[in-house]
């Protein structure tokens, strides 16, 4: 069983999402499109509606991301299942993803509000107020033998990160920079005192690091 972060996308000066985060941008602003378009490009894209897409190491890191069948469990924030803060002021809202979440596992949303759980389609949330430790704890019970994924945002891969809970990190990095935000890091060496790096480049402009644990 690993603890892994996959496909997570910042820009080049480190920030995984904007400042002035709204439900209409939930990554705030400038737009973060171009944090993702490589991915979107690819012809594995899973919400690709026609045929084609590029082929090579984006669409490699893509497909990973999507055959997920060795995740049995993802943690996310809550600011990742949705935008509200503070108590639930209406349990009828089940967050932005839909009838049919993509994660079709237990999914652990750290909050400091909780909630009962809810199931949507194949996935299955369960709210926590608890520590990364406590919470992987939930979700390695859950997953089995299988990953568990650290989906993000920013500020709970970082958690996790500085915790040492996290053996292996796929961060893409775009050719774009924010300039404010949220802030994964302001330069991946920052890592290298516990993770092994590899950077490597794809001809879309983005650089894939990838981490693991020395």
């Amino acid at each position: 069983m690993l603890v892994r972060v996959q496909c997570f996308n910042v820009s080049a000066d480190g920030f995984g999402a904007g400042p002035d985060q709204t439900f209409e941008q939930p990554l705030g602003h400038p737009d973060p499109a171009p944090l993702f378009s490589w991915a979107g490009a690819t012809a594995s894209w899973p919400m690709r509606s026609e045929p084609g897409g590029t082929r090579g190491l984006d669409d490699y890191f893509t497909r990973d991301m999507h055959r997920s069948g060795n995740v049995g469990a993802e943690i996310m924030g809550r600011n990742k299942f949705g935008p509200y803060r503070g108590p639930w002021e209406n349990h009828d809202w089940q967050g932005w993803w839909g009838d049919e979440p993509p994660f079709r596992t237990p999914v652990f949303v750290l909050t400091h509000h909780e909630r009962p759980s809810i199931t949507l389609g194949e996935t299955t949330f369960h709210f926590l107020n608890a520590t990364p430790e406590e919470a992987l704890a939930q979700a390695k019970k859950a997953a089995g033998d299988k990953d568990v994924r650290i989906g993000g945002g920013v500020n709970t891969v970082r958690q996790f990160v500085d915790a040492g809970l996290i053996d292996m990190l796929h961060i893409a990095v775009a050719p774009v920079e924010f300039g404010a935000g949220e802030r994964l890091w302001e330069s991946p060496e920052e890592l290298t005192d516990r993770y092994h790096l590899e950077k490597v480049p794809s001809s879309s402009g983005v650089v894939h690091h990838l981490f693991w644990r020395k």
